[in-house]
């Protein structure tokens, strides 16, 4: 799966939705199946995931595509993955997981799926597990490292969410009383060789400004990614996690200045005032790669 800024959830069950998630500039769409569907429309969530599948399979293959199945415990899982297990689905974002053995169990489910559906590229759906518990919290590297399937880690910090509830804390708008789950994800993520940690929603759907800083804080933290809830917020959050124009040019500079400098023998340059040595350039290459640049 590669990677994307921006990541909108669409209630499975509403007809043309996924169609307006595109057309906002979503990256990736997240097919939910649990929290925003009613118990009464669970089964034709599942119908419509599947259809929403095959029609961003044929008609927009750049998009991102995973599905939310219902957790565990719900009894409704194995029948979600296996609805939803098809070419085109890209991984799923695993709900209410607390240790590895959640996540080797939604493994398990996805590997019978994959046999079932006879999909044409076994082991390629990825497992994004979601630290929305405190044993998740405590239990991330342990989540990170859990199956080849996992890709990333993502760190839900919403307002009023299952997060604040089990974990305790009391939202505010800076975040502070949450940077140091947010940053055990990042940790767990790295640690394991996971390049892109995702963080979760911003849940005040008209504070763009609010949502700014918020993707920015996460940026600069480590995150790669976030998750969404409305298509409002797409522009915001493909702007704020890809690099500009500005930082491309000045990577592409400080690589270019380094290459030269190493021609004659050195190991390090003062690129427009700054040391800079092979460290740097690793940075600048991983972030235009990132971006399609490299």
């Amino acid at each position: 799966m590669r990677a994307y800024a921006s990541y909108l959830f669409v209630p499975a069950h509403r007809d043309g939705w996924v169609q307006k998630a595109v057309a906002a500039g979503a990256q990736a769409v997240i097919l939910d199946l649990e929290d925003s569907v009613p118990p009464t429309q669970k089964l034709r969530a599942r119908a419509l995931a599947a259809d929403s599948i095959r029609w961003l399979r044929a008609h927009h293959p750049e998009v991102g595509v995973l599905v939310r199945p219902n957790a565990l415990d719900t009894g409704l899982a194995q029948d979600d993955v296996d609805a939803c297990v098809m070419d085109g689905l890209h991984g799923l974002l695993l709900p209410m997981v607390r240790t590895a053995e959640d996540v080797t169990d939604f493994c398990a489910l996805v590997s019978d799926a994959e046999l079932e559906a006879r999909v044409s590229l076994p082991n390629r759906i990825k497992l994004i597990p979601s630290l929305e518990t405190a044993q998740s919290v405590v239990n991330c590297e342990a989540l990170a490292t859990a199956s080849h399937r996992v890709w990333s880690l993502q760190s839900a910090v919403a307002r009023g969410g299952d997060v604040e509830r089990e974990l305790g804390f009391e939202w505010t708008v800076d975040g502070l009383e949450t940077v140091y789950y947010r940053s055990r994800a990042v940790l767990a993520c790295r640690a394991a060789g996971l390049e892109h940690p995702l963080v979760g929603v911003w849940q005040d759907i008209d504070d763009l400004s609010g949502l700014e800083r918020f993707a920015l804080q996460n940026r600069r933290l480590g995150f790669r990614g976030q998750l969404l809830i409305h298509p409002s917020h797409c522009r915001t959050v493909n702007e704020v996690y890809g690099a500009s124009r500005e930082e491309l040019d000045r990577c592409r500079r400080l690589v270019a200045a380094y290459e030269h400098a190493a021609q004659r023998g050195l190991g390090a340059v003062d690129f427009e005032g700054e040391h800079v040595d092979i460290a740097h350039v690793k940075t600048a290459l991983a972030v235009m790669e990132r971006n399609g640049e490299a």
